[in-house]
């Protein structure tokens, strides 16, 4: 089976980060993913993440704004300067958590001057001593109007220019799911560059059980493949978290 991973801030948004820690690690995940470690002191919560022996999955540059404000800046002309500042302060977050992926978010931005911006941006990120693999998250235009990396064929095309072996892809089963139809053939031909996977239930965004994305089935093509990434529940629980892990256990036939 996969490597699971929990998102603190979709499973317990109304915890602090420590405490949603605690809880992940109660749950026995392995694993979190803190898309938002700023709004914590570093030493609090790499000193909780030490003694809950929990890995970082993944951080995002910068925080996923959720209240209807930009959501990256990585693709944005003129807000270079912007990038590079929160690219210095997620790096600071990288090392003190010890956090094994870093996902650039592109933002809003379409045309040629957007993706020579976001090709600029990801060679400036590559330069960097981060000590982390970077990534980039394609998501569904219907979801996110206006969204750079609402084309998946760019996302692609953008992550092989920049080469494998410094940036990857976030495979959000939901968005793919939305955007494709076919996860699975999806995950088929793009699994070589896909550094990190988040799963949620479509089309509720629920547990990734049930709806119309058939996950103990995409399990196991995952360890088919070979992949040894985390894979995230980014998902808002129908109930308590606790209540409905079953999923971590399902299995394709």
């Amino acid at each position: 089976m996969p490597r699971f991973a929990a998102c603190l801030a979709s499973l317990w948004p109304g915890l602090s980060l420590t405490e949603a820690a605690g809880r992940a690690a109660d749950a026995g995940f392995d694993a979190v993913e803190v898309t938002d470690p700023y709004s914590a002191p570093i030493p609090e919560l790499a000193e909780e993440l030490r003694l809950r022996g929990l890995a970082v999955s993944a951080i995002a540059c910068p925080p996923p704004n959720y209240t209807g404000g930009q959501r990256g800046f990585a693709a944005v002309p003129g807000l270079e300067v912007r990038f590079k500042g929160d690219l210095r302060r997620a790096l600071r977050y990288v090392k003190a958590l010890g956090a094994q992926n870093l996902i650039l978010m592109a933002g809003e931005a379409e045309g040629e001057a957007a993706r020579q911006t976001l090709l600029a941006n990801l060679a400036h990120a590559r330069e960097q001593p981060t000590g982390t693999r970077l990534l980039i998250r394609p998501v569904s235009p219907r979801r996110h109007p206006g969204a750079m990396l609402g084309d998946l064929g760019l996302a692609e095309e953008v992550v092989r220019q920049v080469g494998p072996e410094k940036l990857g892809l976030v495979f959000d089963a939901w968005h793919i799911h939305e955007m494709t139809g076919d996860v699975a053939g999806t995950w088929a031909r793009l699994h070589p560059l896909v550094g990190h996977v988040q799963v949620a239930g479509y089309p509720g965004g629920h547990e990734p059980a049930g709806g119309e994305i058939d996950y103990p089935a995409f399990f196991a093509q995952m360890d088919e493949s070979g992949y040894k990434g985390w894979v995230t529940g980014n998902y808002r629980p129908g109930g308590t978290v606790e209540a409905g892990l079953g999923w971590r256990a399902a299995r394709g036939g």
